[in-house]
């Protein structure tokens, strides 16, 4: 869904030079391979199929040895084209719990009319592939099946088992979702002492300079809200006061007046005491304020300047789509609105729709959509999982700074709260200022980000295996 949190100028400290653009390896050869066909497989939800893309990688994987026992394809009757993929590789000490490697394979819709570029095509153009899913999520998804394939055809050994799915429906609502289905059949396939997943990344400004690592430690839940004005109607010639469109469009406005109060977790604490530190002048100080007392009104209005950060401190819902009326020549009986909120750890969905419905007032009703999923769980920030990543940075990304962040989108991760797997968004895959068009048009990464974020990867599993 949403990679790396996007905010912060360049006055992040730590800022490196840019590597030369990596070198066609062997290796990295064999990975193009696998990422193109991954890439150029429609996933999106009742276009293409995951189930497709998921067999490509396991017939992949057991060319490279895996056995039908430590590799397959998983899927439902009534949704043949959204399976996805599990696989193992046993580690040698039983005394270790295993980890998990989690990303999935659908994306997001895009429409060929829209895109200067053909977008189920990768295309490499100044130093960037293009198409749909170059980032989210078949970049990680292709680095975590290319290194189960490296580890098992180079003969590693690890001592800690690995543990991979790579599933469908992370993108869409109302979909099957492969992560959850898992989490609920198959908890044998995916239970592990943590997971490694999308969220975290890297920021280059926007000379192609490296800012920043981060490593997402938590999440927002994503909840949408139906709000609904009703009305008998008549016709347009003699309106009356009472109207549906009016209704629906004052309750959207009282949403979005609203700012829900500034909060902090043990996550965005850390992460904005240090972005304070590296952001000396107006911003800087207006953090510290705001640390300090939460509900200092002018700290939060200059902080909040910066998008980002805004939702990084709060609860956030927005009106996403709307739909009146039924006859140009006549007063609408119905208008309704979808409301996506982001909702901050420790609220909950009943709290914020409570919240709603006395903004939207007495002519609105409003509901939460189904299905509600889960409530993200906000992992421990712990050296254990922080120390592989700040020790295989050096060696890749030295002295760049490696910072905590809440993330304010959504991911599958909430869906192993209920087995009680702590979640974590890796670093090591950098990406641009404005996100590099993920869920928009021309999606793009910078190929050397794409083989330096491999190689990073690689190493770090390999850290935390053994």
């Amino acid at each position: 869904m949403m990679r790396l949190t996007g905010f912060i100028g360049a006055a992040v400290l730590g800022i490196m030079p840019l590597t030369a653009a990596a070198q066609a390896r062997p290796d990295q050869k064999a990975f193009l391979d696998l990422y193109r066909e991954l890439v150029e497989t429609n996933t999106v939800v009742n276009v293409g199929s995951c189930t497709q893309a998921a067999t490509q990688i396991a017939a992949r994987m057991k060319k490279a040895g895996y056995s039908d026992s430590d590799v397959g394809v998983f899927t439902v009757p009534d949704h043949p084209k959204d399976g996805g993929l599990t696989a193992i590789l046993k580690g040698s000490d039983a005394s270790l719990k295993p980890m998990l490697l989690l990303g999935h394979i659908d994306v997001v819709e895009a429409k060929r009319e829209d895109w200067k570029r053909e977008p189920f095509k990768l295309i490499e153009e100044g130093g960037f592939y293009y198409a749909r899913g170059t980032v989210d999520d078949k970049a990680m998804s292709a680095v975590w099946a290319d290194a189960m394939i490296r580890f098992k055809s180079g003969g590693y050994k690890p001592k800690r088992t690995i543990k991979l799915a790579l599933t469908c429906g992370e993108e869409t609502t109302f979909a099957f979702n492969g992560a959850q289905w898992l989490a609920d059949n198959r908890p044998d396939a995916v239970s592990a002492e943590f997971v490694l997943n999308e969220g975290g990344g890297g920021r280059f400004d926007a000379a192609g300079k490296r800012q920043l690592l981060a490593v997402q430690v938590g999440e927002k839940a994503a909840q949408n809200f139906t709000f609904v004005a009703t009305n008998p109607g008549g016709h347009s010639s003699a309106p009356t006061p009472a109207n549906a469109i009016y209704e629906l469009a004052d309750a959207v406005k009282a949403v979005q007046g609203y700012e829900f109060p500034v909060k902090f977790t043990d996550t965005t604490r850390v992460f904005f005491t240090m972005t304070a530190k590296a952001m000396p002048g107006e911003v800087g100080t207006a953090i510290t304020k705001l640390l300090a007392n939460p509900q200092d009104k002018a700290a939060d209005a200059i902080v909040s300047r910066d998008k980002t950060m805004h939702s990084t401190l709060r609860t956030t819902c927005v009106a996403t789509l709307l739909s009146a009326g039924h006859a140009e020549n006549a007063l609408p009986q119905r208008a309704t609105a979808n409301v996506n909120c982001r909702i901050f750890p420790g609220e909950t969905v009943d709290q914020t729709l409570a919240k709603l419905k006395e903004l939207a007032g007495p002519q609105v009703t409003v509901t939460a959509n189904t299905p509600v999923r889960p409530i993200a769980v906000p992992p421990p920030l712990t050296d254990k999982i922080t120390g592989p990543m700040k020790t295989v940075a050096a060696k890749y990304f030295p002295g760049v700074p490696l910072l905590p962040l809440m993330s304010t989108g959504a991911t599958d991760g909430v869906f192993f709260g209920k087995l009680n797997m702590p979640v974590y968004g890796v670093p090591g895959i950098f990406l641009e200022p404005d996100l590099n068009g993920i869920h928009g048009l021309d999606e793009r990464i910078r190929v050397s980000a794409l083989y330096e974020g491999r190689d990073y990867l690689f190493d770090l599993v390999k850290a935390y295996a053994g």
